[in-house]
């Protein structure tokens, strides 16, 4: 039995590899610190590494053992409104304030698919922007604020 490549595992590999190692150089233009006092740099630096790490496991695996796929329809609605809900977190975080942004975008991402019922797609972005909030903005001490000035804050 002769296996084949797989060429989805090879190409979702490689744009990992590649995305992984554009946050990676990216880092590096900021300072990295030390282990016991991280830069800027540390963070995206160890997250581009590992993202280009797995990349790359998953290219291994697509050439090695992979098996005869073909890729399904592209389901265009979910693509644009992740992308809508990102570029939309993008440019109203600091005008609208962490918790209505995440909000709103995490809403959008619920809604991109369509088995999601709109309570569930609630309850899953009240659930994300607690989380968020409690990691980025109370753990991670992010400096931006809860309720931005377009809102009156």
């Amino acid at each position: 039995m002769k296996r084949r490549r797989s060429l989805p595992d090879v190409l979702a590999g490689a744009v990992f590899v590649l995305i992984g190692g554009a946050f990676a150089l990216g880092s590096l233009g900021y300072e990295l610190g030390t282990p016991l006092r991280m830069g800027p740099g540390a963070f995206p630096l160890l997250v581009g590494a590992i993202v280009a790490a797995l990349g790359l496991a998953i290219v291994v695996k697509g050439l090695v053992a992979g098996e005869l796929i073909v890729f399904g329809t592209i389901p265009w609605r979910a693509v644009a409104v992740i992308v809508l809900a990102l570029l939309f977190f993008g440019f109203t975080v600091r005008g609208l304030g962490f918790v209505p942004a995440s909000a709103v975008t995490a809403l959008l991402t619920t809604l991109a698919s369509t088995r999601v019922r709109p309570l569930m797609a609630v309850a899953v972005a009240a659930g994300l922007t607690v989380a968020g909030t409690l990691i980025f903005v109370v753990g991670l001490q992010l400096r931006i604020p809860l309720v931005g000035p377009w809102l009156g804050a």
